[in-house]
């Protein structure tokens, strides 16, 4: 339903095409590209402190384009605008006209189930079963492959400082891939971690996937990574299998991609089985080494 798009968040780039859509969204807090993760984490935990809110709503552009609809999302204050970021004052003049979606997906079960709760509110629920089936078969066909097959010892990196693993959705889709997810769990939030647990774990696969960053950007920064003692021993690195991943689009999201992630890192797991990767998703991650 693109077509019936009327503005997105300063967040929103995908497809392309949304882009030419009016901003309704910015953040509170500096955004350089020169800040690192612990600049933005201690920006961020400022406002928090302070009980305000990370983003601030267009109040004046959201009522003039008088939307029949608005999804937002009340899963993360940090991750993206949420349900708390539209003021009272604003949703009573958005009025009993406009409808408010919040879905808060915690883990895949809650993300497809969302993906129907938004069809429904827009009168297409048809088009949110078909989409879930979709996804769904992609992740049998992914089980079915990866059943047999060796299920190396996985951490995903989804801060760099300070440190935090992926929680949520990312232990089922390193599960799916044919891994075996380390030091994070499904549904729940993604947990602050030390760096000795993950020497002490010294997976297979070290996967980096800073939330809301390309993978450009997360290049600039793994000289923390690297400076951190014992990382030249940690098996991941000794082997070449660190792997930069775009967490912008494929992985921190909540959204229908979610089956090219799960793609994305079956291929890198099992290479030998999994060894043809549709293009558009090789832009998804690269091999790094230091």
């Amino acid at each position: 339903m693109e077509s019936r798009l009327s503005g997105r968040s300063h967040e929103c780039d995908f497809p392309e095409s949304v882009t030419s859509l009016p901003v309704l969204t910015s953040p509170r807090y500096n955004v350089s590209p020169d800040q690192d993760n612990a600049e933005i984490h201690q920006s961020v935990t400022e406002l928090l402190k302070q009980a305000l809110s990370i983003y601030e709503v267009d109040d004046e552009k959201l009522l003039k384009i008088k939307p029949d609809a608005v999804l937002t999302q009340d899963h993360c204050e940090v991750c993206a605008v949420s349900l708390s970021d539209l003021s009272d004052s604003l949703r009573r003049e958005l009025g009993k006209n406009c409808n408010i979606i919040s879905p808060s997906p915690i883990d895949l079960n809650s993300m497809l189930e969302s993906f129907q709760i938004v069809a429904g509110h827009l009168g297409v629920p048809e088009r949110g079963e078909e989409l879930i089936q979709s996804i769904q078969s992609r992740f049998s066909k992914l089980r079915e492959r990866t059943g047999s097959l060796p299920k190396p010892d996985v951490v995903a990196i989804e801060w760099i400082d300070p440190l935090m693993t992926g929680g949520n959705w990312i232990p089922e889709l390193i599960e799916i891939a044919g891994g075996t997810n380390r030091l994070a769990t499904a549904g729940k939030h993604s947990p602050f971690i030390e760096w000795n647990k993950i020497c002490a774990v010294n997976p297979d696969f070290l996967l980096i996937l800073p939330c809301g960053y390309p993978i450009s950007r997360t290049l600039s920064e793994m000289q923390t990574l690297e400076s951190r003692p014992g990382w030249q021993k940690l098996s991941a690195v000794r082997t070449g299998n660190v792997y930069i991943l775009d967490g912008n689009h494929y992985f921190n999201r909540p959204g229908p991609r979610v089956a090219d992630s799960a793609e994305i890192l079956a291929h890198i797991f099992h290479p030998e089985f999994f060894n043809s990767v549709d293009t558009y998703r090789d832009s998804g991650w690269i091999r790094y080494s230091s």
